[in-house]
């Protein structure tokens, strides 16, 4: 199994969550700042949900691209990883 980065899919479902809150305090008239200052995020963020309309407020997932390790490789990295620097063989 590859192994996720990120959020879970909790975390995204909880994020957009947040979101759609943010969507429902827009059409009762709130301001930005008031909905940034409640949501704890920036006014940025805020600004862009509301202009952006429902496209915005939905998760699109993590971003960046997609790994191009396969399992081994992945396994070989996180491992290497676990070691810490002054285990892991480095290659120049």
């Amino acid at each position: 199994m590859p192994m996720e980065v990120g959020l879970s899919a909790r975390g995204w479902a909880k994020r957009e969550a947040v979101r759609r809150q943010a969507a429902g305090w827009f059409a009762a008239g709130m301001s930005v700042p008031e909905v940034a200052a409640r949501l704890r995020v920036s006014q940025t963020a805020v600004y862009g949900w509301r202009t952006g309309g429902e496209d915005a407020l939905a998760s699109k997932g993590p971003g960046g691209s997609r790994c191009r390790l396969d399992g081994p490789r992945l396994r070989r990295l996180a491992e290497a990883l676990d070691e810490g620097a002054g285990g892991a063989r480095l290659r120049r």
